[in-house]
């Protein structure tokens, strides 16, 4: 069944204190609003595409510059004067031949599919579906009021008397309504209230009074209902998702330090017998093979990290590949481009830029490689770099196998290294070095009988 969406994206969010618009703020690298249009993605069925109207209002350019790609079309709200008057915008919109709306809210980032995809079905093109939670404290939410197992009405918290304010089960503002009855439901929207504002809720009133049915489909959680109007609001949220993707990853047998001190802002997969330590954060897609550990405080991005791997603490992993058995820092830093082989040693402040490490090779402290080809259980020295930038352009350095780099040398790009070649110790190598060759490039140690250290004038 298609199905037309309509996001509400288009309030200000005065409270969040920014002048970024609420939407675009971020939960788990994600703004609010890509985590509900991932969600409507994810109730098109097979080759049936869903209609998606993001109506935006406050900050509309950046707002829609961000859902680029989406497949989303936009309606304004300007000025915004309530959630029905959001939902007139976007009737010219709504296609007719879906005949159900499904509408949420951009400031709801975590609903879940399921949830959504349960409403619309309680829909059916023939009811309106409120989805509703039952909350210990209702305070500040529209209560369900109903006459039987029928919904009669939904009261505001303001206008609900004693009675009322005593019932548990509240809108959550998503609903799914027939797109014809929606359309013409909306267009009679009066404003003869205190704040001179459409309210899409009046359309319940509407609904009973034709006798369409009005029906409820529950959330599972409050967390996949729970709005953002506060950066105390977002906070909260993020901590609440993390949770919810450690304890998955826990249930996988992921062995996490400590859960209230995971983050993940992206797609993590791992195999089994992972070790995570505290405060590492995972971003973009991230896969962990069987058996590796990653340490505390560490940062990784669009990477893989091979099995049994061991990722000390306080490195940063970004675009790189990690070979079988590797060990990796602590303070190490892989950039883009960079694929160690298996059993690779990376040490303590070495970094390694689109360069690739075969079999053994090590770089175990205060190294940098950059656009190199490192070949088989290379030992790279203590303070050695290679010198890829001339300037203008990038060059590469062709490292052998069994090659021994002392410390403290400069292989200038372009420069080839043949197999089980020794550079000394202090050298800056700029010409091709011949295999199994022992080369030394530095000037001859001189002692000047006589010198003296240059003293401070007077002032």
């Amino acid at each position: 069944m298609a199905l037309n969406v309509v996001i509400m994206a288009a309030g200000k969010g005065t409270r969040m204190k920014s002048a970024n618009p609420k939407v675009l703020h971020r939960l788990a690298g994600r703004s609010l609003l890509q985590h509900v249009l991932d969600a409507a993605a994810q109730l098109a069925q097979g080759d049936i595409a869903n209609r998606t109207v993001v109506i935006t209002g406050h900050g509309a350019e950046a707002v829609e510059a961000a859902c680029a790609g989406s497949g989303a079309v936009f309606a304004r709200q300007m000025p915004q004067l309530g959630t029905g008057h959001a939902v007139q915008q976007a009737v010219p919109q709504l296609d007719d031949a879906h005949n159900t709306t499904l509408i949420l809210n951009g400031d709801v980032p975590l609903i879940r599919a399921a949830t959504a995809q349960a409403l619309v079905q309680a829909c059916g093109g023939r009811q309106l579906a409120l989805l509703t939670i039952e909350l210990a404290d209702a305070t500040g939410y529209g209560r369900i009021v109903r006459e039987g197992d029928g919904v009669r009405a939904i009261v505001e918290h303001k206008d609900a008397s004693p009675a009322q304010r005593q019932i548990r089960e509240v809108y959550t503002g998503i609903m799914a309504a027939p797109t014809a009855l929606l359309k013409r439901w909306v267009m009679a929207l009066k404003n003869d209230n205190a704040q001179k504002e459409f309210y899409l809720t009046d359309i319940v009133a509407m609904a009973v009074a034709e006798g369409v049915p009005v029906v409820t489909a529950p959330a599972a959680t409050d967390t996949e209902v729970l709005g953002v109007n506060s950066p105390v609001q977002l906070a909260d949220l993020e901590r609440r998702f993390q949770r919810l993707q450690a304890d998955a990853h826990l249930e996988n047998g992921v062995r996490l330090a400590d859960p209230a001190r995971f983050d993940q802002r992206g797609t993590l997969v791992c195999g089994s017998d992972v070790e995570i330590d505290v405060n590492c954060i995972f971003e973009g897609r991230v896969q962990v093979d069987d058996g590796a550990r990653i340490g505390a405080n560490c940062i990784v991005r669009d990477a893989h990290i091979g099995a049994g791997a061991v990722i000390h603490p306080f490195t940063h992993i970004e675009g790189a590949t990690v070979g079988a058995g590797s060990l990796v820092g602590p303070f190490a830093r892989l950039r883009p481009g960079a694929e160690l082989g298996t059993e690779v040693h990376i040490g303590n402040f070495v970094e390694v830029k689109n360069s690739t490490l075969a079999a053994g090779a090590k770089a175990n402290h205060l190294a940098y490689l950059g656009d190199s080809t490192v070949g088989e259980r290379v030992n790279f020295g203590a303070g050695s770099i290679t010198a890829n930038y001339d300037g203008a352009n990038k060059h590469r350095t062709e490292i052998g196998n069994d090659v021994h780099v002392g410390s403290n040398c400069v292989l200038v790009a372009p420069v080839k290294l043949g197999d089980g070649a020794t550079i000394g110790g202090g050298s800056t190598i700029a010409k091709d070095v011949p295999a199994g060759q022992l080369t030394v490039a530095r000037a001859r140690q001189v002692t000047l009988p006589g010198w003296t250290r240059p003293k401070k004038g007077p002032r």
